[in-house]
């Protein structure tokens, strides 16, 4: 069986730049997966998103006044 080529030349951690180990990919070691993780808990990381002033529900009816839900 040929070795994966991909397994030649991995990606260095994306924490402190060391080869990748398999067991931890993309990380080199279980520390920087749980600084990783830590950083994503903590919100240094934060996928931009874009408000608007519009509802998400274009379904919502107007109140009533009928708290109980009965008609």
């Amino acid at each position: 069986m040929k070795p994966d080529p991909a397994n030649d030349n991995p990606k260095p951690c994306q924490i402190c730049g060391k080869p990748s180990a398999e067991k931890y990919r993309p990380f080199c070691s279980a520390r920087c997966a749980d600084v990783d993780l830590h950083r994503w808990l903590g919100g240094r990381y934060a996928i931009p998103a874009v408000e608007t002033d519009e509802p998400d529900d274009e379904t919502i009816l107007p109140d009533d006044g009928n708290a109980s839900g009965d008609d």
